[in-house]
């Protein structure tokens, strides 16, 4: 007896040490709805009873509510639920935007009544407040239409109803045509279970009701008139019938800027979160200072924002650091406006006026990272030369046109604020075209030592390697003369000399498209004693480029050796005409806007570095003027961008016919143009060019049915006698420039005044 004495008590001792470790399986949604995110994450058991409010078997989930409470549960149940059914449920916790539950084990025990639903206000709606909760809500209906996006699942209908401060969602089973049509701008009471529409970051950015049937939409009071026994209203007087009475309560926020566009947005990160902030502020801000920010709420690419927002910099330091990430995480949306660093490869780079962007791979994806010239000291601060190949890091922020990324993954950009924020940390591999060329040369070059061993073996083979040997080499100089850019003319020349010198001395030529003959043509290549071989020097895509021919006497036997060498002749000739055209392109669209067709900020500013040095060495004497159109951003707020960019089309012509021959115009980026103008004997030339460009606004523009009265502030400057640098003269311009906006501005309140008294 005395030796089971000691096991009892060590058995009794270590059993509440057994049951306190044992897992808590969760019995109430109650329960389950007091948890922590830490404790949700855990992956608790859970096991209750609750009543079915709303079941989506095509999307994979249900709501239940016990008592006052409700959970939003994800299970893939083949059982057939209905509201009101009283259902047993097993499975785990899962963190949502509030604790949920992952169930595949659901048992009906009986049906019964529907818990008695609660009457809800947008605001609580829009807090979250009833969230998985059988609510009814009051509100008129502006749209009600068929969801037509899942064409395999049961019809769905969706009714955008507005409410006393702002707009919900319903989402109801069914879609009579009929009675979606009555509903319109009727007043209505739906019931239903309260939801959201979220981010990727689980943010609420809109108020959803799970409706069970258009039965649970009841009308109170049913439009006054028909929407479609209304009278019509002419297009361009449709802004005659809007109203709004917005009564949305100032907000304030505060965070560390990681990102700040001077009178566009910026972006605040605090702790975990981040938030687009639009503002019109080019107040000086500093990256990594504590700022407030206070506006009204908003969204922005469907993430949540403050919208005419002010800024207030507290000048204290609280810099943040940037999180590692991997394409997959920043495809998830979850880290969309934080400050953020990727690795990745870069395989493209474009430079324009407004922006510079390199497009990049990480592990197989495809990804762009962006560096407006805005940020960049009005494109002046330009990143250096990033080689096509080179391993990156990019930092900045992260934005994406989509916030819904529960259905597929999302494309994304790195917006970078400043040209530090691309490192590159390695470079790109040694097999670049230049050292192949190289190769090939060193190739050459064995070949030749290798036919001079042969010479002293065999005579016959000795001169077959030579000549092989002679053949590469003359390649192998093509081939650099080609990358090496020289003259088209001459590189199809060797081609030909190639082509003959393969075919035994036969005349070779190539006529191009539209362009010159070259090489030995006979003088009469279409005689009957000749027979005239041909081939087409035809790109991957699109008609041929120009044709090879090779003429031999006319009893000669055709042979493989001829189309072989036509075949290589053509090749080479289509690889130096690609190449040619491919860095004229590139020159153009590294020195032209690609909107306008005028030269763009980086050719204005190499052109003014050399009128200023030129001037220096002549004593000469030239003007700079610049130019701001005004209201532009008005023309894009209320046309769109198509009509700004056709705007902005017309302008550039208007003012090209202006300058004189030898002066230059340029968009600067934006709305902004520049003019040099060359060889200006005075102050008061350059003035007339100015009057000129100022007076081509005062007809209106005529873009797509739409009348723009158009203008511009315009300022110039003169070399050397108000300014002698680069900087100065763009500074003394466009000082000049605002004091014509500053003085246009004075004399329309002036008017207005004038009008109104």
């Amino acid at each position: 007896m005395k030796r089971l004495i000691f096991p009892l008590v060590i058995a009794f001792a270590w059993a509440p040490v057994v049951r306190a470790s044992a897992p808590l399986t969760l019995t109430s949604v109650r329960a389950i709805r007091s948890l922590s995110s830490a404790e949700v994450r855990n992956s608790l058991s859970v096991d209750f009873q609750a009543t079915v409010t709303s079941f989506r078997s095509d999307l994979g989930y249900l709501f239940v509510q016990d008592g006052d409470t409700g959970i939003f549960v994800e299970t893939a149940t083949s059982v057939k639920l209905v509201p009101g059914d009283r259902v047993l449920i097993k499975g785990k916790t899962e963190m949502g935007y509030r604790p949920n539950v992952v169930s595949s084990d659901i048992t009906v025990l009986g049906h019964g009544a529907l818990p008695k639903p609660v009457r809800a206000t947008f605001g609580g709606l829009i807090k979250g407040q009833f969230d998985s909760l059988l609510v009814t809500a009051r509100g008129v209906v502006h749209s009600a239409d068929r969801d037509s996006r899942s064409p395999n699942q049961p019809p769905r209908s969706s009714i955008r109803i507005l409410m006393d401060g702002g707009y919900v969602e319903a989402q109801a089973a069914g879609a009579d045509e009929q009675a979606l049509s009555e509903l319109l701008d009727a007043e209505v009471e739906v019931t239903g279970v309260a939801s959201g529409r979220f981010d990727g970051k689980m943010e609420i950015t809109g108020a959803v009701l799970d409706v069970a049937d258009l039965a649970n939409i009841k009308i109170l009071k049913r439009a006054a008139v028909s929407p479609w026994s209304l009278p019509q209203t002419p297009i361009d007087q449709i802004l005659g019938s809007s109203h709004i009475r917005d009564l949305s309560g100032r907000i304030r926020v505060s965070g560390t800027v990681t990102y700040f566009d001077p009178g566009s947005a910026m972006v605040l990160e605090n702790g975990d979160r981040s938030i687009w902030v639009k503002t019109s502020s080019f107040a000086p801000m500093r990256m990594g200072d504590r700022v407030e920010a206070t506006g009204f709420p908003g969204l922005a690419l469907g993430f949540l924002a403050v919208e005419r927002s002010e800024i207030h910099d507290t000048g204290i330091a609280a810099p943040v650091n940037p999180l590692p990430v991997t394409w997959r995480e920043l495809a998830s949306s979850q880290h969309i406006f934080d400050l953020v660093s990727i690795e990745g490869t870069v395989e493209m780079e474009a430079r324009e006026a407004s922006q510079n962007e390199f497009v990049l791979t990480s592990g197989g994806h495809t990804f762009s990272a962006v560096l407006p010239q805005s940020i960049a000291l009005g494109g002046r601060n330009r990143i250096g030369l990033v080689p096509v190949g080179a391993r990156v890091r990019v930092t900045g922020i992260c934005v994406t046109n989509n916030s819904n990324p529960f259905d597929h993954t999302l494309s994304f950009s790195i917006l970078l604020r400043s040209p530090a924020d691309i490192a590159v940390i390695s470079n790109p591999s040694w097999f670049t075209v230049r050292h192949l060329i190289y190769l090939v040369v060193l190739l050459t070059w064995i070949v030749l030592m290798e036919g001079a061993r042969a010479w002293s073996v065999d005579r016959t083979k000795r001169t077959q390697v030579a000549s092989l040997a002679y053949l590469v080499q003359r390649r192998g100089l093509i081939l650099e003369d080609i990358n090496s850019l020289k003259p088209l003319a001459g590189i199809l020349e060797r081609v030909t000399e190639l082509a003959s010198a393969s075919l035994k001395g036969a005349p070779c030529w190539c006529q191009i498209v539209d362009g010159a003959k070259l090489g030995n043509c006979p003088a009469r290549p279409d005689s009957s004693d000749l027979r005239v071989v041909e081939r087409p020097i035809t790109p991957q895509a699109g008609p041929p480029l120009g044709t090879i021919y090779a003429a031999f006497a006319a009893r000669t036997i055709p042979n493989t050796e001829e189309e072989k060498a036509l075949e290589t002749a053509a090749k080479l000739a289509l690889l130096a005409i690609e190449t040619l055209r491919l860095h004229s392109d590139l020159v153009r669209r590294s020195e032209f806007d690609m909107l306008t067709g005028v030269q763009n900020r980086f050719a204005f500013d190499k052109h003014l570095d050399r009128m200023i040095e030129e001037a220096r060495r002549s004593a000469g004497i030239f003007g700079l003027i610049y130019i701001d159109l005004n209201e532009f951003k008005h023309v894009n707020d209320f046309y769109g961008h198509q009509v700004g960019d056709i705007y902005l089309q017309q302008v550039a012509d208007r003012m090209r016919a202006q300058v004189r021959p030898g002066d230059l115009l340029a968009r600067l980026g934006g709305d902004e143009f520049g003019v040099l103008v060359q060889g200006a004997r005075s102050s008061s030339e350059v003035e007339e060019i100015a009057q000129r460009l100022e007076r081509c606004f005062d007809e209106p523009f005529d873009v797509q049915d739409c009348c723009l009265q158009g203008s511009a502030s315009i300022g110039f400057a003169l070399y050397p006698a108000e300014a002698s640098t680069h900087e100065d003269l763009m500074s003394c311009a466009d000082a000049a420039m605002y004091v014509a906006k500053q003085s246009r501005q004075e004399r329309e309140r002036a008017l207005a005044a004038a009008s109104k008294s």
